[in-house]
């Protein structure tokens, strides 16, 4: 098994910075249908640059390499102690080289292992087969489209759909639900991996099973078939669109499974992808360990150009910020301009908000732009580098943002997804502006970061964690929330769940 190593570490590289092939070819589809010009063909526009660039550099796709979770079939006699020892040793590897992010965190303390190893992680499945060869499949799921996953026990209510049966046309139900749900907290659009019955544990991991098709196959059992594509139909009226800023794209893959059940209890169990969906596989020699074939992709084929144009396409109306911004630059800001940011900025996400709630900031944030971003970063020399930084789900701050906003006089907050009620209300109140990044762009982020100045509390909460001070320029984003009281995201949450009664209730339109 001489060679076992290298071929881990290249799927985990290959998984993480280049796209599979019926994933490329479904994000090209969904850049077709988008009105030119709207806020939902901005954002798959520099979606298709990212993706490009990601692959140009070996880099990461989004900067949430998720918990890497690997489904291993090996031939009888297989030694299955070494593999999962090589798997741990690669997915180390691939950590320090800036190929994953830092994301094992001890549940009791907190602390980040610092190399993606510790109790249960990485996620490795085995199971023994009849064939010759090894046979590895690797999913990359992050946190934004994991958190969105969503189980239903029939019957039950929905909003906006009423009461799901036990029966398929309630399983139906649940699956437009759960795209619905997920809005642009789960980067849409996106795919959902679906299993029908079993119990509550394995419903969810025969769900995530699902992810494992390509999504141009078709379903074997014709009843499914007809059920995923009317799903898609279905789900694509809905006008969530991409990061959920309204369209026509929502979903690019449903894929569903049914396994028996208790007499009891009836799960229908999703599992959401985001469009950021990393999945390859390879087959192994059982001796050598080296690669004899890629499953999803083939090497020895070019890779197509996503971007039609390079980055984001400018008009001219931008408007440029330069920190440190005044209450009246940002009162002047509405829903649905897009601006661009030069100047510093400071990364914070959930420890660095539980932080302030009890401690001052350890910079001064008056007039600041507040990035909720968990980047990949690696040591040059004595400083740092970005290696992937896009956006990561604002609303996990939404307990502590009101008062971020007005205890230190933040002016501006970068996330994506969107935020509640009691943010907008600060937002209105101290004159500050939320702007949602591309989701999962975190190649076309990282590239706008000219220089990173400094970090704070690395120690305490890791890499991800801590606060980055960054200088940027031509930092894209678009004002979602205004300090007017004005969302874009309860607008489309709104009108998309008046067309979800629409479409479940078989009204076509």
């Amino acid at each position: 098994m001489q060679f076992l190593s290298t071929s881990l570490l290249e799927l985990i590289t290959q998984t993480s910075t280049n796209l599979p092939p019926d994933v490329r070819q479904a994000m090209g589809m969904a850049m077709t249908v988008e009105q030119p010009g709207t806020q939902s063909s901005q954002a798959l526009s520099v979606v298709a640059t990212n993706i490009d660039m990601a692959a140009q550099d070996e880099s990461p796709i989004c900067q949430d390499t998720g918990m890497p979770t690997f489904i291993v079939h090996t031939p009888v006699g297989a030694n299955q102690i070494v593999i999962k020892k090589a798997i741990q040793q690669a997915v180390a590897e691939a950590t320090r080289r800036g190929k994953l992010r830092p994301n094992s965190v001890d549940s009791i303390t907190g602390k980040n292992s610092g190399d993606n190893l510790g109790e249960e992680t990485p996620v490795v499945h085995f199971e023994q087969w009849e064939e010759d060869e090894i046979d590895i499949r690797l999913i990359l799921k992050g946190g934004g489209c994991e958190n969105k996953n969503i189980q239903y026990s029939l019957p039950c209510t929905l909003d906006h759909l009423g009461r799901a049966d036990r029966n398929l046309e309630g399983v139906r139900k649940c699956i437009l639900h759960s795209v619905w749900q997920a809005q642009g907290q789960g980067c849409a659009p996106g795919a959902v991996g679906v299993c029908i019955g079993s119990d509550r544990a394995h419903g969810y991991m025969l769900a995530k099973l699902q992810l494992l098709r390509t999504l141009d196959d078709t379903n074997s059992d014709e009843r499914l078939a007809k059920l995923e594509a009317g799903i898609m139909d279905e789900a694509n009226r809905l006008g969530v669109g991409a990061m959920g800023f309204g369209g026509k794209a929502s979903l690019i893959g449903c894929k569903i499974t049914a396994a028996n059940r208790l007499p009891a209890s009836f799960f229908v169990s999703v599992a959401y992808e985001c469009w950021a969906f990393r999945r390859l596989g390879v087959r192994l020699d059982a001796n050598t360990g080296a690669i004899t074939r890629w499953i999803y992709r083939d090497p020895a084929r070019p890779v197509d150009r996503m971007a039609q144009a390079e980055g984001f396409p400018l008009t001219g109306r931008e408007v440029v910020l330069e920190p440190p911004l005044t209450e009246a630059q940002v009162r002047s800001l509405k829903v649905g301009d897009v601006v661009l940011i030069n100047g510093d900025m400071f990364t914070g996400r959930d420890e660095i908000h539980k932080h302030l709630m009890k401690n001052a900031p350890p910079v001064d944030m008056r007039g600041s732009v507040l990035y909720h971003c968990g980047p990949v970063m690696l040591r040059q020399g004595d400083g740092w580098v970005m290696k992937a930084g896009g956006p990561t789900t604002s609303i996990r701050e939404e307990p502590y943002q009101h008062y971020v906003i007005g205890q230190y006089g933040v002016r501006a907050v970068v996330g994506k997804g969107g935020m509640g009620a009691k943010t907008l209300a600060a937002l209105k109140e101290h004159g500050a502006v939320y702007l949602n990044g591309i989701g999962g762009a975190a190649q076309f982020y990282a590239r706008t970061v000219e220089q990173v100045k400094g970090v704070h509390l690395l120690e305490e909460y890791g890499i991800p964690e801590a606060m980055w001070h960054l200088r940027v320029r031509g930092f894209m984003a678009i004002v979602t929330m205004d300090a007017h009281g004005n969302s874009l995201h309860e607008i489309v949450e709104r009108t998309t769940g008046q067309e979800l009664e629409r479409v479940g209730a078989g009204i076509s339109g």
